[in-house]
């Protein structure tokens, strides 16, 4: 890894290798890079933006690493969930324009025919005609999908809990409030922002 916008090596058991990080907690692979730079380059400025740039970078792999055997569990990849769980959040009728799924889910242009094909195939989603303007095709959860959504995002939720119990309560508070400062810094101030995507 070369920087923080390089693909994460993640060791398979999700640990560093690192050394102590000077207050006593074992260091992290950030802490390897960053004594690697530190070494090569003593000139440089910014390490430090470098180095937490890669956690984030790292952290987020590693949390949708550990999300995706949830999911298998019901054969369902990531991609898939966020489509169903963004129809589930929009409420009754559990429904939305392609276009709609786009502004609110984690998917891509070109990821969404895709993932509501093999959806639709699962009988999970159904997409028919809006009744008011046949041009725009309205894609809605069936009942089988609902009852399976309800179920997966209890199990998610719980397993999000488990990947987070090395954080206690106020350093996820602070957490929560240092990165909510970054995205909205970033723009990322709603659902339809570039990467504002969510669960």
């Amino acid at each position: 890894m070369g920087g923080p916008g390089s693909e994460p090596n993640v060791p398979e058991n999700g640990q560093g290798g690192g050394a102590e990080d000077g207050q006593g907690s074992a260091g992290d692979a950030m802490d390897e890079l960053r004594g690697q730079w530190a070494r090569e380059r003593p000139d440089l400025d910014g390490l430090g933006a470098m180095a937490l740039v890669g956690r984030i970078n790292r952290a987020s792999h590693l949390l949708a690493k550990g999300m995706r055997p949830v999911f298998a569990q019901f054969g369902l990849e990531s991609q898939e969930f966020d489509v169903l769980a963004t129809l589930r959040r929009a409420g009754a009728p559990h429904e939305l324009t392609p276009g709609g799924l786009l502004r609110s889910a984690m998917v891509t242009s070109g990821a969404i025919t895709n993932r509501l094909d093999k959806l639709e195939r699962k009988g999970l989603v159904e997409r028919r005609p809006d009744p008011d303007d046949r041009r725009v095709i309205r894609v809605r959860l069936t009942p089988r999908g609902l009852e399976l959504i309800d179920r997966v995002v209890g199990l998610h939720i719980a397993n999000e809990e488990r990947m987070l119990e090395a954080l206690g309560e106020e350093d996820r508070r602070a957490l929560d409030r240092a990165l909510r400062r970054l995205l909205v810094s970033l723009g990322d101030t709603h659902l339809g922002s570039e990467g504002g995507k969510g669960r």
